[in-house]
């Protein structure tokens, strides 16, 4: 997000990735509710016939912030998919695979 808006004011951001977050970590579930003044995304890894779920990740952020990353997310999408071709993740009913809202 950062990043986007020094851009955009003519000012270099350097991003450094330590070490240990450089793998990154895994998860095919994202949870997540708002409030007036934060978006919260709890990052998930769901086991397929467990019925246990630890979130991995959690991250918060200001609406404005979020908005941006929809924007970016968005933008990437759509750059993968001329790439790649669509990207399809209906799963039953219609509903996304792999999404969840606290807040519907």
């Amino acid at each position: 997000m950062q990043d986007m808006e020094s851009k955009q004011q003519g000012i270099r951001l350097n991003v450094e990735l330590p070490d240990d977050k450089s793998e990154g970590t895994y998860a095919n579930l994202v949870i997540i509710a708002f409030s007036p003044s934060e978006f919260i995304l709890d990052f998930v890894r769901a086991v397929p016939r467990t019925p246990k779920a630890k979130v991995q990740s959690r991250i918060i952020m200001t609406p404005h912030n979020a908005k941006l990353l929809l924007r970016a997310l968005d933008d990437n999408v759509k750059k993968f998919e001329e790439k790649n071709g669509e990207i399809k993740v209906m799963g039953e009913g219609g509903k996304p695979i792999g999404f969840a809202s606290a807040s519907e």
